[in-house]
């Protein structure tokens, strides 16, 4: 009768161990597309039996099992910062590109051509007066276009700007979830994780791997200690450091909580893209447009300086004016000159047209360098088109890497639907296999107890 009471015991709490892998099975499946979970096992543990001490055996359920892999994680990660790094590199030169392109019928290289061409139109009718305003109507073209290109790059450095602010308040959102997810006791006494708050972590922590790179420590209370940049405490158990952004000079800072530099430590992710873009790429291309701005505007003021206009005077006025301060090639503008005050003649033939062949010839000047304005403008816009194609490349290239790692995560720790209907096939047999032996044992009791003359 005792070894009877005992098959009982032993199956009765074999039909509560398969409920519960049931219901694991069942909570995997509908996470399987829950952002951040790992596929939950249940785990069985043989107890120890030994009548004589009053130990039935059986199985008991153990600790939960989670395939959450620590190694695809962080490989994840590190892909996630290294692919927004470079999709935001070309969502920031994307725009910028199309104020250089040099397959355009417009803009400035070509109105620096119809510029140098409206001086050789001048040379041909030097006392024309339609060919002398020519020169000022193409003038003030190229100093439009080159407002325009310059306007759009402070009007992208405006908007990096914006999206670093963003970027930021985003950061140091997602240290807070994660601090709230350290504040919660996430490790039950048997050392089990719930898969819940588990998933809400490593969601978390993959947001915030798009943004910036860090690193991350498990401790052994549970909680995770986040470094920004690898070295700033960032989150340590519930409490946040945040971040803040310093946009009071042209180079834009990242500073700590406690108010220091870490700019240098912003290696990766969609925040370090922005700061190199704000702070290097933007300046150079600004320096570069603003020096053939200067160049062009100076070349052609003191090639005029040295001719006489339609009266035989010398210039009263420069054709072109700018700010140097402001930026040249943002304030470049025509002075209010009439078309007779144009020095198409030299000092010693008024009326003729020496000085028109002097500006006509600078269409082949060459700088020190040894570059013409159009060759300048050349390298600046295929600089401006190469660093988009190389951003392009390489994010085509870390997105595929990221698609092999997040693969590699889904094969250790994602859910197969196809193995949790195996297991799910496999828990209810098992179970109805233990309600039949429950049924098979209650009548067999009963038959023992006929036999014995117990009535219930």
């Amino acid at each position: 009768m005792g070894s009877l009471l005992t098959s009982l015991i032993n199956t009765a709490q074999g039909l509560k161990v398969y409920e519960q892998a049931l219901n694991i099975t069942e909570n995997n499946v509908v996470n399987a597309n829950t952002p951040g979970y790992a596929k939950q096992a249940m785990s069985f543990e043989a107890q120890r039996f030994d009548l004589t001490v009053g130990l039935p055996g059986g199985v008991a359920t153990g600790p939960m099992q989670s395939a959450r892999n620590a190694f695809a994680e962080r490989s994840v990660r590190d892909q996630q910062t290294a692919s927004n790094y470079y999709q935001q590199k070309v969502a920031d030169l994307t725009p910028i590109q199309s104020y250089f392109d040099l397959s355009s019928t417009s803009g400035i290289a070509p109105s620096m051509s119809d510029l140098f061409n409206s001086f050789s139109g001048l040379s041909v009718n030097p006392n024309d007066t339609v060919s002398r305003q020519s020169v000022i109507d193409k003038a003030a073209r190229v100093a439009q276009n080159f407002n325009y290109a310059a306007n759009g790059l402070v009007s992208q450095g405006s908007d990096i700007d914006q999206q670093t602010r963003a970027a930021i308040g985003s950061i140091n959102h997602l240290a807070g979830v994660i601090a709230e997810i350290n504040g919660q006791n996430r490790i039950d006494p048997s050392g089990s994780v719930d898969a819940g708050v588990d998933a809400q972590l490593n969601s978390a922590l993959e947001q915030l791997s798009q943004l910036i790179n860090f690193t991350a420590l498990q401790q052994p209370d549970g909680t995770v200690t986040v470094y920004a940049g690898g070295q700033t405490p960032l989150v340590v158990g519930d409490e946040v450091y945040a971040v803040q952004g310093d946009f009071s000079t042209p180079q834009t800072a990242i500073l700590s909580s406690t108010g220091s530099d870490i700019t240098g430590q912003i290696t990766g992710g969609q925040l370090s893209a922005l700061l190199d873009d704000k702070n290097n790429f933007l300046p150079s291309y600004v320096a570069d447009l603003n020096a053939l701005a200067k160049n062009l505007a100076d070349r052609v003021n003191a090639t005029l300086d040295q001719g006489i206009d339609q009266n035989g005077a010398s210039p009263a006025a420069d054709l072109f004016k700018y700010d140097a301060t402001t930026g040249e090639a943002m304030t470049l503008a025509v002075n209010p000159l009439t078309p007779d005050q144009i020095a198409a003649a030299s000092p010693g033939a008024p009326g003729g047209n020496g000085n028109a062949l002097q500006l006509a010839n600078l269409a082949t000047f060459k700088d020190p360098n040894g570059y013409t304005f159009a060759q300048f403008y050349g390298n600046l816009g295929g600089r401006i088109g190469n660093d988009l194609s190389s951003a392009q490349a390489a994010s085509s290239t870390k997105q595929a890497l990221l698609n092999q790692a997040q693969s590699l995560r889904q094969q250790l720790s994602g859910v197969s639907l196809d193995e949790e209907a195996q297991n799910m096939m496999s828990y209810q047999r098992s179970y109805q296999a233990l309600s039949k032996m429950i049924g098979v044992l209650n009548s067999i009791t009963d038959t023992l107890m006929n036999m014995m003359g117990i009535t219930t």
